[in-house]
């Protein structure tokens, strides 16, 4: 299954909440990923960072992870949410190895036609 890493901050309420009766997001958060067909790997609290927790999940696709933070997001406990699909190294290379092949024919903006570059014109 595809890894994914997801980050995000706590809003003021859910701090203060958790300042009265702190708790280990832990197991919520597994259990919401399970509910959706992912696995959560891992949760970390990320203090001094520009985000206050951190996750790595593994999920079938984008949209259980995109549906766990819609879940997360509206229940009012946490913000800002981002979230970036983990590349392994070997799965890193072939994006590089298919870029490479696909970036022979591309024409950016501005620039002159692939053919004409390897023209030298």
């Amino acid at each position: 299954m595809p890894t994914f890493i997801g980050y995000g901050r706590f809003t003021r309420e859910a701090m203060r909440g958790m300042l009265q009766t702190p708790e280990d997001r832990t197991e919520p958060v597994s259990k919401l990923f399970e509910a959706l067909g992912g696995r959560l790997i891992s949760w970390h609290m990320t203090p001094g960072c520009d985000f206050d927790w951190m996750l790595l999940a593994e999920a079938p696709d984008e949209e259980v992870v995109v549906t766990a933070g819609l879940v997360a997001t509206g229940g009012g406990g946490v913000q800002d949410i981002k979230v970036a699909r983990a590349l392994s190294g070997p799965e890193a290379m072939r994006l590089f190895q298919k870029g490479g092949e696909a970036a022979r024919g591309f024409k950016s903006a501005g620039q002159p036609a692939p053919s004409e570059r390897q023209q030298g014109n």
